[in-house]
């Protein structure tokens, strides 16, 4: 059998531009090239797709669980594969597992389980993403205040370790609960460093963002907000080019409004992505579950805790999308890049993560020409299939 497979059939949307009447070409999961179709070796084996369109596969960086599993209640590599399945339906090719704030038990087993998955190299398993427990109180949102606590020295020589061990970690922090040192610490490890459910001053964000922050976690929900004498964390986010951020696109969490000035505000280098924080329900019919013994019901499309508060969404990553395009007006190739090239940007992956250039992973989504999710793959080969009913 030949090592090169040619995927025809379907116009292909390489992150910057659509090729008709072409062929994706993969060599050992990665993309050797994009050629017309009647160009294609011929000792290539071809796999023709019925129509639509193929394109970079989704990146989440914040997934909490799906399948049924909550990352929390069982940080274990079982869980890990579930979650990334679970996903892969709707077209996320790469994710980070999330911790929301625990115990430091929980956070030990989190990382043991990421390492396990890396070695056994799950698909789908981009890292991990801790968030928290080093958050402020004052914008919790739906995370154990009882856990929330600043950072000590064990803290961060845990966290450092774990990145020397992981392909990739993301660490939610608040300024009340870590210092600046400890932020410049962290950066050096190689971790990617975010702000979020922080109450911080645009001063003492900006502050931040100069010793090693470079992204904010879910943009306007749990953080101090843009006023007219004080912009906050969402103003500063907005006033600093290079720092990424992620939303959450379901209408819910942020009115549509906001969503377009944001944009329009973010125009330069530090994109806003999308994120799902996405709970266990995801691929499921569960009404409710369970998170630090505190229930959380799923009804019109989001997750609360019993008083109303918001405990991560009720979304995927191709409804996300389809969310951008037609409420928000956004060009489906925009869509598109802020689903897959935009979140490879804020970690640093753009040279093999979020399009279909040569010698990028070949993870890509076929969708139909309603932009609905009919396979995804993931290093060239197809994890998940929609079975027609």
């Amino acid at each position: 059998m030949s090592d090169l497979l040619a995927i025809t059939g379907a116009r292909i949307f390489d992150g910057t531009e659509w090729h008709d009447d072409a062929a994706l070409l993969i060599e050992f999961g990665f993309v050797s090239g994009i050629v017309d179709s009647d160009a294609v070796p011929a000792h290539a084996q071809c796999t023709k797709l019925d129509g639509g369109m193929v394109v970079p596969g989704f990146i989440d960086l914040q997934v909490n669980g799906g399948g049924g599993v909550l990352f929390n209640n069982a940080p274990d590599l079982t869980s890990i594969r579930t979650i990334c399945r679970a996903h892969a339906q709707f077209g996320t090719t790469a994710l980070l597992p999330t911790l929301i704030t625990d115990n430091v038990a929980v956070n030990i087993a989190a990382i043991a389980a990421g390492i396990a998955a890396h070695e056994l190299r799950v698909p789908g398993f981009l890292g991990l993403h801790l968030e928290g427990p080093h958050l402020a109180l004052s914008r919790k949102g739906t995370h154990d205040p009882a856990l929330i606590r600043p950072m000590d020295d064990q803290d961060l020589a845990r966290l450092v370790d774990a990145a020397a061990a992981l392909p990739n970690l993301l660490c939610t922090i608040a300024t009340e609960s870590t210092t600046p040192d400890q932020i410049a610490a962290l950066a050096k490890a190689g971790i990617v460093v975010s702000l979020g459910h922080c109450d911080a001053s645009y001063d003492d964000a900006r502050a931040a963002f100069s010793v090693g922050v470079s992204m904010a976690t879910h943009l306007f929900n749990a953080m101090s907000q843009l006023t007219n004498r004080e912009p906050g964390l969402v103003g500063a986010v907005l006033d600093t080019p290079q720092v990424f951020a992620g939303l959450i696109a379901d209408g819910i969490h942020v009115h549509p409004a906001a969503i377009a000035a944001a944009l329009r505000a973010k125009a330069g280098p530090g994109r806003i992505f999308l994120v799902t924080d996405a709970m266990s329900q995801t691929a499921t019919d569960l009404t409710s579950f369970s998170l630090n013994g505190r229930t959380i019901t799923r009804s019109n499309g989001a997750l609360r805790l019993d008083d109303g508060t918001l405990a991560g969404a009720d979304l995927d990553m191709i409804d996300a999308v389809n969310f951008m395009i037609d409420r928000i007006g956004l060009a489906p190739e925009e869509a598109f890049r802020m689903a897959s090239l935009y979140p490879a940007e804020a970690m640093g992956l753009e040279g093999t993560h979020g399009h279909l250039g040569r010698a990028a992973m070949a993870n890509f989504v076929h969708l139909s020409d309603a932009r609905e999710v009919r396979s995804t793959w993931v290093s060239g080969e197809r994890v998940w299939q929609r079975t027609e009913q």
